[in-house]
């Protein structure tokens, strides 16, 4: 769990909240002055993005403070441990989504221009790591943006993040492309089933009479 010097549970109010590029968390409602809050809640992406880097080899954060400002498009999401650092709260966890143009290779090879949601970041420390915390994570994030991980598009997963696909959610075959992101098979699929309406009736006039033929 990574620890800070001020109450994480004043800031994040559930286990997992998500923040946007006002840097206020949702269901926040504490002092009506937010630059106090936004500067913690930076501190604390600044942090975890370091730390998802680090564990990915990475030589510059793909999350921090500073990045969340400037993009509109973009969700953070954030476990916390509210019993942690003496009841201050800790943080266990961070998941980045985000909406991006892509051009992306169909299973036929030809490319498709799309903009789909694109998991960006997704971070849990080590020592919570393999405890169902990142499941628990992501499951939150799914039910929120109401999608189903097949049609995700992921930004360079590591190896235990496609591991983490193939577990939990029975994705392991990708379809392969010329960027860093990853797509699994299923991605071009139709996400909702057409309904199927019987064809229109015609009409005529038959001795004075509509009919439908």
């Amino acid at each position: 769990m990574v620890d800070f010097n001020f109450n994480i549970n004043s800031i994040f109010p559930q286990e997992v909240c998500l923040v946007r590029n006002d840097l206020i968390p949702a269901g926040y409602q504490g002092e009506a002055s937010h630059a106090s809050i936004r500067q913690q809640v930076a501190t604390v992406l600044n942090v975890m993005g370091e730390a998802s880097a680090r564990a990915q080899g990475l030589k510059n954060a793909i999350t921090s403070g500073n990045k969340m400002l400037n993009v509109e498009n973009q969700t953070a999401y954030i476990l916390v441990d509210k019993f942690g650092n003496n009841g201050m709260g800790s943080v266990v966890g961070l998941l980045k989504v985000g909406m991006k143009k892509l051009f992306l290779l169909d299973e036929v090879g030809k490319h498709r221009e799309m903009v789909p949601q694109c998991v960006l970041d997704f971070y849990v420390v080590e020592n919570r790591q393999r405890s169902g915390c990142g499941k628990r994570l992501f499951e939150f994030m799914l039910r929120r943006e109401r999608i189903d991980p097949r049609y995700l598009a992921v930004d360079r997963p590591s190896p235990k993040l496609v591991s983490f696909f193939r577990k939990h959610y029975g994705l392991g075959t990708t379809i392969p492309q010329v960027n860093y992101f990853v797509i699994f098979s299923g991605f071009f699929k139709s996400q909702l089933k057409e309904e199927v309406r019987p064809a229109p009736k015609k009409t005529r006039i038959y001795m004075g009479k509509l009919q439908y033929v």
